[in-house]
């Protein structure tokens, strides 16, 4: 697991993740996944892709997660 990569989910995270927090795990698992920091001209779409699909997915499993012991407030809104 790539040590930049922070736990999102309360209680780990005492507020929601941000939109922001989660692109930057996203980023962050795609740079460790390809090995590039930033990519090649000719990897950028396919690299920026697969950030934005990570990132979507990311919110995805933070909206449907079901943190037992946690206030409802804690969870994500959907959306």
């Amino acid at each position: 697991m790539c040590r930049s990569i922070k736990t999102l989910r309360p209680p780990v995270l005492p507020e929601e993740a941000t939109e922001e927090d989660i692109r930057a795990a996203a980023l962050q698992y795609v740079r460790k996944v390809s090995g590039f920091r930033a990519p090649a001209a000719h990897n950028r779409e396919v690299f920026d892709r697969a950030v934005e699909a990570i990132a979507e997915a990311t919110a995805e499993l933070l909206d449907g997660l079901e943190v037992r012991g946690a206030p409802a407030t804690a969870r994500r809104a959907a959306g």
